[in-house]
């Protein structure tokens, strides 16, 4: 198909204008696909909301493909969903909800312009939200807050504010606030309009909830709620109006304010107040920083970088998808773009509108939109793709694994198999692959944030490519990346109580029991240079297995 006429900057911004993106992060169990479900039903994606259950009888979440996650009912891929909502295009890039596997998760976050944080109201702050957090605060995301589960035993909401200001240094606004909790739970008041939402419960939540709209002050409130929740309810609106600062959108904007919801998604209560304020709030799809400069969305030549890939989400067909965050210009059907890492023209005949694992081909995407493409081993994660002027974006950086193990492979006439789904598991950055320095050793070694993601490793080496493996753990918990490289290792000297393994690109990695063996090593050499990111680097292909 031959390219038609580029769009001019002011075309390309109106599509640009027109696009929000962001990722959910939170802790497991906070209601994660719960909520995605949710916001996909208010968008028309789907009719129905199917809850995340580990049970097959159940209707399986749109967002959850991967058998495993179907038999736990956990999100263990990233996916990403795209719908419409009041003439805005959304991408939602859906993030695994298990702590496992934050690795993932980070590479998505690239790819977002707002983040979604969603909390559990019982619980408040957890480990995994406060981890994903620091990479958002990295990027200066902007962050909006969605405590979940109003409609269960839940702390208070003012205590909930005040917790991720003292533990984050987020300011936080309450667009809108709670009615009760719990079994008491009967609605939010929206900031935005002055107007009070009593819900009506549906059954289990599947279809959109129903709300009785009312404006503060009118009469009929004292009829319809108990005269305790309602004063309550008002003493603490005055509280948050007198005490609480205005909301300031250069703030949210720049990650130092977070917007503030209250509702429940399982019951539907609040998710479709929280979607409109959302998209009124959202960061448009924003500049990127490349070896060019900063690149405009609205720059008319098309740019994009990988990063995710995912090998075998059709298993009919075997297939690996790259996934693209379009960066600027217009993306259309079997263009030729040049690959910046490798200096080739690659044509982009196949290109999918992703939707979890449903797929649909597409003709033109712009910048905020995700495509995905058939890689037939073209792409790795962190590449750039451009026309016009060369250029790459920065790239996605490895962060430390906790856990390593030795896979072994027990059926030596299934060695093909075995390297190659070891090989495209590696591509697709399901785990890190290391190796031993010890050149007899050529098992490769594993290096993950958790053990989930070892297991996923086993089921999916087993079930797609039909090879059995055998873990050997190794005891350690800490991998630091030595700058440098070898140089900088061999001037160190010899080093205790610490491993030494290469990565996938040959580089050197220190292993550590612990921390403190970690931070002994520092101490005694000075010189030697650590860091718990691995070295971004442009145009290098990992080595051979």
């Amino acid at each position: 198909m031959a390219s038609e006429a580029a769009l001019t900057p002011q075309e390309i911004a109106a599509a640009v204008e027109r696009r929000r993106n962001f990722a959910i992060i939170s802790h497991p169990d906070a209601g994660k696909t719960t909520l995605t479900e949710k916001l996909l039903l208010y968008g028309g994606a789907i009719h129905e909301a199917g809850a995340v259950k580990a049970r097959r009888a159940q209707r399986h979440a749109t967002s959850d493909w991967m058998e495993l996650e179907q038999q736990r009912g956990i999100s263990i891929t990233s996916t990403v969903l795209q719908f419409d909502y009041k003439n805005t295009i959304i991408n939602l890039l859906d993030t695994p909800g298990h702590q496992d596997f934050s690795e993932d998760t980070y590479r998505t976050l690239a790819a977002a312009d707002n983040a979604v944080m969603l909390e559990d109201a019982a619980k408040g702050l957890e480990p995994q939200t406060r981890k994903l957090f620091e990479v958002c605060k990295l990027r200066s995301l902007p962050i909006f807050t969605f405590f979940n589960k109003m409609d269960r035993p839940a702390r208070e909401p003012l205590e909930l504010l005040d917790e991720i200001e003292q533990e984050l240094g987020l300011q936080t606004y309450a667009v809108n606030w709670p009615i009760g909790m719990g079994d008491r739970f009967k609605g939010v008041f929206n900031r935005r309009k002055r107007q009070i939402h009593l819900f009506e419960r549906t059954a289990h939540g599947t279809k959109e909830a129903k709300s009785n709209i009312i404006d503060l002050g009118d009469p009929r409130i004292e009829d319809l709620l108990d005269q305790d929740l309602y004063y309550q309810f008002k003493e603490e609106l005055e509280m948050i109006e007198e005490i609480g600062p205005e909301l300031d959108m250069e703030a949210v904007h720049g990650g130092k304010m977070t917007p503030v919801f209250f509702g429940s998604a399982m019951t539907n209560f609040g998710v479709q107040l929280f979607l409109e304020a959302f998209l009124d709030y959202a960061l448009m799809p924003g500049a990127h920083n490349s070896t060019a400069g900063e690149v405009s969305p609205d720059n008319p030549d098309f740019t994009g970088f990988v990063f995710k890939l995912q090998a075998n989400m059709d298993p009919k067909h075997r297939d690996r998808v790259a996934f693209v965050r379009v960066c600027s210009g217009r993306f259309e059907k079997d263009m030729v773009v040049n690959h910046a890492r490798t200096g080739k023209s690659v044509r982009l005949s196949h290109p999918q509108k992703l939707f979890a694992q449903g797929r649909e081909s597409l003709t033109e995407a712009y910048p905020g939109d995700v495509i995905g493409l058939n890689n037939p081993g073209v792409f790795a994660i962190g590449d750039t793709i451009y026309q016009g002027q060369k250029l790459e974006y920065e790239g996605i950086p490895c962060f430390s694994p906790e856990m390593f193990a030795y896979l072994k492979n027990p059926n030596p006439p299934k060695y093909k198999q075995f390297q190659k789904g070891v090989s495209e598991l590696r591509e697709e950055g399901a785990v890190q692959i290391m190796f031993s320095t010890d050149e007899s050793r050529r098992d490769p070694i594993l290096a993950a944030v958790g053990q989930l993601q070892f297991e996923v490793v086993q089921f999916r080496m087993q079930n797609e490519y039909n090879a059995e493996t055998l873990l050997e753990p190794l005891p350690f918990s800490v991998a630091r990346w030595v700058q440098g490289g070898w140089e900088a290792l061999k001037k160190a000297g010899r080093l205790f109580n610490t491993a030494t393994v290469k990565d996938s690109w040959g580089r050197p990695v220190l292993l550590f029991r612990n921390e403190w063996n970690c931070q002994q090593i520092e101490m005694e050499h000075p010189g030697l240079k650590l860091s718990n990111t691995a070295p971004v680097v442009s145009g290098m292909e990992p080595e051979d297995l």
